[in-house]
C-alpha cells in the first residue's frame, strides 16, 4: 500500500476504497488531450483494468497538450503508445489498447464490460453513441469537452439523465481544436476533473458527481456548474448507427460537401437543400456527415415534417 499511501489515508478511500479501485474496470474512449490526463490519473490511482479505444496515431502537433507521448512515438497508434507508457507508470494496472473507432455497433459490448465509461472523444457522434449505450445499460458516463480556453465535465447516465438531456439541441456549427485552438493546461485541467469524477463514482463518494456539470473558464478565471438530475430526456432521440448496420433498403443521404458520397447508393444533398426532401414511406432515412453534427440537426428538422424512421451515421474516411 506504500504506492497509494497518500490517497488511502483519506477517510473517503482507505484500504477498502483502494481495493474497490483495484477491482474496477473502466472504458476510456479517446487518448488525446482529455484522455491523456484521464489515463495518467486513473493509472496512478490504481484502477485495476482500463480498456482504451482510439484509432488515431501520435502526431507532432499533439505533443504540446498530450505530454504522455514522445517524439520517437510519432506515427504510432495512440492506444498502443499510451498503453506502453502507462505500463511503465504502474505495472499493477492492466491497460488493453483497442486501435479503432468506437461506433454504435461495438459500443454496447464495450460498455457492458465496465463499471464506468469516460468519454474523451472529439466528435458529437462518439459522445452521443456512448451516452445512448450507457443510458440503455445503466452505466455511469463521465463526459467532457474542452476548446480554446474553456471546457466542462458532466456525470451522466447510471441513475442520472443522459448527455442528450443536457444538450437536447446541438449548435448549427461545431468548432474543433484544429479550427478554434486549445491550450494544453485547459484540457489537462478538464481531464483531471474528469478523472476525479470517475474515481468518485468508483469509490461511491457522496455527493455523487452524477447529475452534475462543472465548467471551467480559463480566460475569465472562474469555474461554474449546475445540477441536471431532473432534466427530461428527449421524446424522439435520433440514434447513430454503424456502417455495418446499414440496411439494403435504407435511403442514404450524405450531407458532406467536402467529400464524395460515402457509398455508391448514397445521394449527396447539402443541409440547406434538406427542406426540399420528402422521403418515400416505409424506408429508413440515414443521414451521414463527418462528426454527426450536421446529420443530427438535419434529422431534427426532418422529424418536424416527416414521421418515418431516421438514423444518423458518422463517416470516418
Amino acid at each position: 500500500m506504500t504506492r497509494y499511501a497518500r490517497q488511502t489515508v483519506l477517510p473517503q478511500v482507505g484500504a477498502t476504497g483502494q481495493a474497490r479501485l483495484a477491482r474496477a474496470h473502466v472504458l476510456v474512449v479517446g487518448a488525446g488531450g482529455l484522455g491523456v490526463p484521464v489515463l495518467q490519473y486513473l493509472t496512478g490511482a490504481g484502477v485495476g483494468q482500463i480498456t482504451l479505444v482510439d484509432g488515431d496515431v501520435v502526431e507532432e502537433h499533439n505533443l504540446p497538450r498530450q505530454p504522455l507521448y514522445r517524439m520517437d512515438q510519432i506515427g504510432q497508434p495512440k492506444a498502443r503508445a499510451a498503453a506502453m507508457a502507462l505500463g511503465a507508470l504502474n505495472p499493477q494496472v492492466q491497460v488493453t489498447p483497442l486501435v479503432g473507432t468506437l461506433d454504435p455497433a461495438n459500443a454496447p459490448g464495450l460498455v457492458a464490460m465496465v463499471d464506468v465509461v469516460l468519454d474523451c472523444a472529439d466528435t458529437f457522434a462518439a459522445s452521443l453513441t456512448l451516452s445512448d449505450a450507457c443510458r440503455d445499460s445503466g452505466t455511469p458516463l463521465i463526459t467532457a469537452s474542452a476548446l480554446a480556453m474553456s471546457g466542462y465535465v458532466a456525470g451522466c447516465c447510471g441513475p442520472a439523465p443522459s448527455l442528450r438531456a443536457i444538450f437536447p439541441d446541438l449548435p448549427e456549427r461545431g468548432a474543433t481544436c484544429a479550427t478554434a485552438g486549445v491550450m494544453g493546461p485547459v484540457v489537462g485541467a478538464v481531464g483531471a476533473l474528469q478523472a476525479q469524477m470517475a474515481l468518485a463514482v468508483l469509490l461511491g463518494l457522496e455527493p455523487s458527481p452524477l447529475g452534475r456539470l462543472v465548467s471551467l473558464d480559463a480566460l475569465g478565471w472562474r469555474m461554474g456548474g449546475f445540477g441536471f438530475a431532473d432534466a427530461p430526456e428527449p421524446d424522439r432521440p435520433l440514434a447513430f448507427i454503424g456502417r455495418s448496420q446499414i440496411r439494403a433498403d435504407d435511403l442514404l443521404i450524405d450531407l458532406r460537401a467536402e467529400a464524395a458520397p460515402f457509398s455508391p447508393q448514397a445521394r449527396h444533398i447539402p443541409p440547406e437543400a434538406m427542406p426540399g426532401l420528402t422521403p418515400p414511406e416505409g424506408r429508413r432515412v440515414v443521414l451521414a456527415c463527418a462528426t454527426g453534427l450536421r446529420a443530427h440537426n438535419a434529422g431534427q428538422q426532418l422529424q418536424t415534417r416527416w414521421p418515418g424512421e431516421i438514423a444518423l451515421l458518422a463517416v470516418h474516411d
